[in-house]
């Protein structure tokens, strides 16, 4: 694992990589396909990763996948200095801090919403567009349904977290009569 700000520092060069060429939206669809390969077979990241195992063997099974999954020479460039420099364990950190800094360049924002129930196409659409209008963006929306909220909805935009489920107006007013605030 390697820290946040390494992390930054590799996606900000493959952006700017990206970003000089128009083709960043690709760079990051390949980052992620590679570091989803990774995440989901752990066999194989552990084959590549583990330093347990002598470093050209890793180096042979990195190669022997990267030439399977064809991705362009700048991206497969890109693993290659991971691999070299010892980074190669950072992939899925730096794929995170990369797709944040493409929906930062496009001004998109991924907003998580839950609902006790779930919700139609239609409201989806309008709890989409509100959103839009308080960030003044685009907004990708992740909806889940949680029971436990009984009613209403919970939206997070980044670090905004918009309440207004039946449960914590429940709790709110616990609170004030706890505090004896109710005449």
């Amino acid at each position: 694992m390697i820290n946040l700000s390494l992390a930054r520092r590799y996606a900000k060069a493959l952006l700017s990589i990206g970003k000089e060429d128009g083709r960043f939206k690709e760079y990051g669809e390949e980052l992620s396909s590679f570091a989803y390969l990774l995440e989901r077979e752990a066999e194989l990241q552990n084959a590549i990763v583990n330093p347990m195992y002598a470093s050209d063997d890793r180096k042979k099974v990195l190669d022997k996948i990267l030439e399977m999954i064809q991705l362009s020479p700048i991206v497969t460039n890109f693993i290659n200095l991971l691999f070299d420099k010892q980074r190669i364990d950072g992939v899925l950190q730096i794929n995170a801090v990369y797709q944040q800094l493409v929906d930062q360049l496009e001004n998109i924002s991924r907003a998580k919403v839950t609902t006790a129930t779930p919700l139609d196409e239609e409201m989806i659409d309008r709890i989409r567009q509100a959103l839009e209008k308080i960030t003044g963006g685009t907004v990708v929306l992740e909806v889940a349904d949680d029971p436990k909220i009984i009613g209403g909805i919970v939206a997070q935009v980044g670090d905004l977290v918009l309440d207004g489920s039946v449960r914590t107006q429940l709790q709110s007013l616990k609170e004030t009569l706890i505090r004896g605030e109710v005449a």
